[in-house]
């Protein structure tokens, strides 16, 4: 009955680029193991101008399937994402995309198609997909030397599902992304309100196991998969993260909007320095734990108060015993107006520098936004599904 489901689920579920954007080649160089190396040809936007710092991979799958997979390097990286993407597209669309995230959010970056999917053999089914990351995940930790705790996992619309599916099941992963998620198979269908034993990629019922941050990165206005979907998800995360939902975003094209890489890089400095927080208390600070409705100066601005209170405690600490009760109360006096002035002053002054600051950030980010609407990041031609379709 398994066998029977899975494989009517595929047919309303994928759709795999016919033919492949791409196909693979070898090179006159050898990889480890006397292996030739792989590199990919005749794909619109493959460049192969940097390929020292892009490794092309076939992996096998428990399965008995061969996914080809892409590794691209950063130097300044501390931190390595595993993508899974959406459906309707392969390795040859999503590379240029893939080597701007790496760079501009200075993370190593693996992607890998689904069995089925451009070069990689085999079927695309739902527990297919769960074997796909595992293959992409276990080459991070044997052939890169990844720690589960440096791994960001990001999964695309029908890639979160073996996104959501993995995460369970690494207790120490760093964090989630989720873009343009799906609730369930079924519920992309029809707004169903309970899950069925038929139902595939049941996101909506693992979520809650996640014990690491989230993000969700949902368009207001996606005609496939419903924003309600992403705000169900974001609902029952334990640790949420500020979502991005993006006003007048569609399915296929939130890349294009500069608040995406904008909220993807203060996602990744968020999670970078919680690893340092961690390591000192043993937990993450709010920075994660609650919604992000301030910006990272402003836990700095409140850090360096905490310090000229403690330090201001001290002085008053050492002061000599008072000599007679009225000079005691005179001093209290004093002190008090000392108090609310500098109150006063401390207030606005951490306004004016906050709002300083985030005008700068926001006018950097932005200028990154229009170059990314220049090149063009999302080259996918997104399917046009029937309500069917995922």
């Amino acid at each position: 009955m398994g066998a029977v489901t899975s494989t009517m689920a595929a047919k309303f579920a994928f759709f795999p680029p016919s033919p492949p954007s791409y196909e693979l080649e070898e090179e006159d160089e050898e990889a480890e193991g006397g292996a030739k190396k792989l590199r990919m040809a005749a794909a619109a936007g493959v460049h192969n101008s940097n390929r020292e710092y892009v490794d092309v991979l076939k992996l096998e799958t428990k399965r008995g399937n061969h996914v080809v997979a892409v590794y691209f390097k950063n130097p300044a990286a501390s931190l390595t994402v595993l993508y899974s993407h959406g459906n309707a597209a392969d390795l040859g669309q999503m590379y240029d995309l893939f080597c701007e995230l790496s760079l501009h959010l200075r993370v190593n970056l693996m992607g890998y198609d689904y069995s089925g999917y451009g070069q990689s053999t085999g079927k695309p089914t739902e527990q297919n997909t769960y074997v796909d990351i595992e293959a992409a995940y276990r080459c991070l930790e044997e052939k890169y030397g990844v720690k589960e705790e440096d791994v960001i996992l990001y999964g695309q619309s029908v890639g979160s599902g073996p996104t959501l599916d993995l995460a369970t099941r690494l207790p120490k992963l760093r964090a989630v992304v989720l873009h343009s998620p799906i609730a369930s198979g079924l519920r992309v269908i029809y707004p169903v309100k309970r899950t069925y034993w038929f139902d595939i990629y049941k996101n909506i019922d693992k979520i809650p196991f996640i014990n690491c941050p989230v993000l969700v990165i949902h368009g207001t206005d996606d005609d496939v998969v419903s924003w309600s979907h992403g705000k169900q998800l974001w609902e029952r995360c334990k640790e949420k993260y500020e979502p991005l939902w993006v006003k007048g975003g569609n399915h296929c094209d939130l890349e294009l909007y500069p608040q995406y890489i904008k909220h993807l890089k203060k996602f990744i400095s968020a999670i970078e320095k919680s690893s340092r927080l961690r390591n000192v208390s043993g937990s993450i600070v709010d920075q994660t734990e609650d919604p992000r409705k301030s910006t990272d100066f402003r836990e700095v601005a409140r850090s360096s108060i905490d310090q000229r209170e403690t330090s201001r405690l001290s002085a008053d600490k050492k002061e000599k015993p008072r000599l007679s009760t009225d000079r005691r109360e005179k001093s209290r006096s004093s002190t008090d107006r000392r108090e609310r002035s500098r109150k006063s002053v401390d207030h606005p002054e951490r306004e004016s520098n906050g709002s300083d600051q985030h005008e700068k950030a926001r006018n950097s980010i932005d200028r990154f936004g229009d170059m990314i609407r220049s090149v063009g990041l999302c080259n996918i031609d997104c399917f046009k599904p029937t309500a069917t379709a995922i």
